[in-house]
């Protein structure tokens, strides 16, 4: 208990924690869970390289492909290795949360709720030169920070990025037209066709955009019900489409067939379970996690928000494809509850077995096939991960 009592928890938090059944102790180890990092594809090479640089051993997480640990007090963010794109900091029990979905090539790829970005470009990496990923986010400037990692990373090629609200956006992938070079003919004729992205909008571009803006400022015109579109890679489906193309609709019975392999529902969550992220609190202020993590409206806003996001992933998943459900929260209530309940709600939702997950460190949830990482079994932040295929009925 004398490591707890170093931890300044107000009282409020530590009655959250009670009422949740959680352990205070998890929160002791706080200042020994060490810094996770992956390596991107194609730099293994460079390993030793990056070690003199960082003066730290990177031990290699056995358990985990491509993950190293460091000591929690290096900094990786001024090293060469980060700004050259060759690694980047994302946590071993996220890393894990990717693994689950069986990511193989020419899958395309949902991630529902993909800022900040360090899983989206984890799952790029994996899929190589084939497939296609879509990243949607609700926030449009952590999802343009998204767009900065994979331009910074040269991860881009094969996804598409949207603002729009997870617990609604509904559409597919375009597996039928990846290759640009089929679509010279069409982008002579057509003018309003989707070229090759460039983060330098011309002018005549940027002239139309202000005046659609004003427009609808002027005729208080309802937000288009359109997700925006903020980045696409070369070989994202999208060079050479027209708008109408890109956005078309299809029919529940028609996403069975032709809607995305794999899906992951990041949702957003309290944060409970990610102990930096408490930490930042001594700075922001006790009141503000007062607000943010222990206000029951917030919290249950946050659950329903959770089953939506949930439920649309899965709605956009093909039959036989698998969605993974994770958030960093330890609480069951945005776990094992909104599970029972999306399962209840689901006939053709099934879970699985996370059959990759025999050597990982963690702990069975409440529900049988489902996971938990804590910082004291783990050694890496709080996760809570499900996983399910759909079944054909």
């Amino acid at each position: 208990m004398e490591e707890i009592s170093k931890l300044p928890l107000p009282e409020a938090f530590l009655d959250f924690l009670k009422e949740n059944g959680l352990d205070p102790s998890v929160y002791s180890a706080a200042d020994s869970t060490p810094r996770y990092i992956r390596l991107k594809t194609g730099n293994e090479a460079d390993l030793e390289e990056i070690e003199a640089e960082l003066k730290c051993k990177l031990e290699k997480v056995v358990w985990l492909s491509g993950f190293y640990s460091l000591p929690p007090d290096i900094k990786i963010a001024t090293s060469m290795a980060y700004k050259q794109g060759k690694i980047y900091g994302i946590d071993a029990a996220s890393g894990a949360a990717v693994s689950a979905l069986n990511i193989s090539a020419g899958d395309h790829v949902l991630d529902l709720c993909a800022a900040p970005g360090a899983k989206l470009c984890m799952i790029l990496d994996i899929i190589g030169d084939s497939g296609s990923v879509t990243g949607v986010d609700v926030a449009r400037h952590r999802l343009a920070a998204c767009r900065t990692l994979l331009q910074k990373y040269a991860l881009g090629e094969r996804c598409r990025l949207f603002v729009a609200d997870g617990a609604t956006f509904s559409l597919v992938p375009l597996r039928l037209h990846l290759d640009p070079g089929s679509c010279n003919s069409v982008l002579q004729e057509k003018d309003d066709t989707f070229r090759e992205w460039t983060s330098r909008i011309p002018w005549k571009e940027r002239k139309r955009a202000v005046k659609a803006r004003e427009n609808a400022a002027s005729k208080a015109i309802v937000r288009s019900e359109h997700p925006e579109l903020i980045f696409y890679g070369r070989h994202s489906g999208i060079v050479g489409l027209t708008k109408e193309e890109i956005y078309q609709s299809v029919c529940n019975s028609e996403v069975s067939s032709s809607g995305y392999d794999k899906v992951l529902v990041d949702a957003e969550c309290t944060h409970d379970g990610s102990i930096k992220h408490i930490q930042k609190f001594e700075n922001w202020g006790w009141t503000t996690l007062q607000r943010r993590v222990l206000d029951p409206e917030r919290t249950d806003s946050v659950t329903n928000l959770q089953l939506k996001l949930l439920t649309n992933g899965f709605r956009l998943l093909k039959v036989g494809g698998l969605l993974v459900y994770s958030t960093c929260s330890l609480t069951a209530a945005q776990n094992e509850d909104v599970v029972e309940q999306f399962l209840k709600d689901n006939a053709s939702a099934e879970l699985q077995e996370i059959d990759v997950a025999k050597n990982w460190p963690c702990k069975s949830g409440r529900i049988p096939k489902t996971l938990r990482f804590d910082p004291l079994t783990s050694k890496t932040s709080g996760l809570f991960v499900a996983k399910f295929t759909k079944l054909a009925i």
